[in-house]
């Protein structure tokens, strides 16, 4: 907020208004409304630049040792920007951080097929600094079903993918999803009430990025202990903790694990880390250093 209040010249307490989701929005699209004004922040090369840069210092601050940064390069050409200016300032910006990062480009459920074309075609373009595609937006609106022909471009161009899926919408979504082929699901929580889904997303080893103060946020439930989150853990479903976004959930990933406390011990944190490393979209040799990583860090936190 206070990089949004410096670049738009707006007082800080108003940008936090407009930024930060209260505990309980109505719904998911209420929660959504609380984009637009960075988005209206970041349509210059400087400012993307800075904002990632910005972002990858609070990540190492949160101790965290890789990180998969998604957001929609569409939504940073209203002022003349190219989708090249776009992606490469953010890179640029990324670039000047101490830890590993990637991007996920995400397609917009409310776009053109024809513009989100144009994301997996930047993904193609920049891939290995770009490692995935995401759908993101009004899922309950845009029908995930109505995307088949964007994952078969994906598909053919050999672009991994991710699909944000049974968090606004339910059954019907989370199994296109897994008709889709993906590899993993944004939320994914309502599957839950469904033991064939779970049943199909655990035989294809498919991870639930969960992220449980978002969903409290977006009026899924309304406490913690209402959350699916330890049920699925239970279930022995692959998951990985999230915070969805950092600045309008106003919430750090440290902030989860202590919310979660009461489910997990510390080694539950840490197969769950394990879990997020395996379903990462990098290499094999890159995930063997990132798992060698957290679990050095859990032997030392032992001793």
């Amino acid at each position: 907020p206070s990089t949004v209040a410096d670049i738009l010249n707006i007082p800080l307490e108003k940008v936090k208004q407009k930024m930060i989701a209260p505990k309980q929005c109505k719904d998911l699209n209420d929660y959504l409304t609380k984009f637009d004004l960075p988005v209206l922040a970041l349509q210059t090369k400087e400012n993307l630049e800075r904002a990632a840069y910005e972002l990858v210092c609070d990540l190492e601050s949160d101790h965290v040792i890789y990180a998969e940064i998604r957001f929609a390069p569409l939504k940073h050409t209203k002022e003349g920007l190219t989708l090249d200016e776009v992606v490469l300032s953010v890179l640029n910006g990324l670039k000047r951080g101490k830890i590993k990062t990637k991007l996920i480009l995400c397609c917009m459920r409310d776009d053109t097929l024809e513009n989100n074309l144009k994301v997996v075609e930047l993904a193609h373009k920049y891939k290995g600094d770009v490692v995935a595609i995401d759908l993101a937006g009004a899922e309950a609106i845009y029908k995930t079903s109505s995307f088949k022909s964007l994952f078969d471009s994906c598909q053919e161009k050999n672009i991994s993918y991710t699909i944000h899926a049974g968090e606004a919408d339910s059954y019907d979504s989370i199994q296109s999803a897994i008709d889709f082929k993906t590899k993993r699901i944004g939320h994914g929580v309502l599957s839950i009430n469904y033991p064939d889904l779970l049943k199909e997303i655990k035989e294809k080893n498919i991870l639930l990025e969960i992220c449980p103060t978002s969903n409290i946020q977006t009026n899924m439930y309304s406490n913690i202990e209402e959350h699916p989150i330890y049920s699925f853990y239970l279930k022995n479903i692959p998951i990985c903790i999230n915070t969805d976004n950092r600045t309008v959930s106003n919430i750090t990933l440290t902030q989860e694990y202590e919310n979660l406390k009461m489910f997990f011990k510390k080694e539950d944190f840490c197969k769950m880390n394990l879990n997020a490393i395996e379903h990462s979209f990098l290499t094999k040799e890159e995930k063997e250093i990132l798992k060698d990583k957290i679990i050095k860090q859990l032997e030392q936190i032992e001793k």
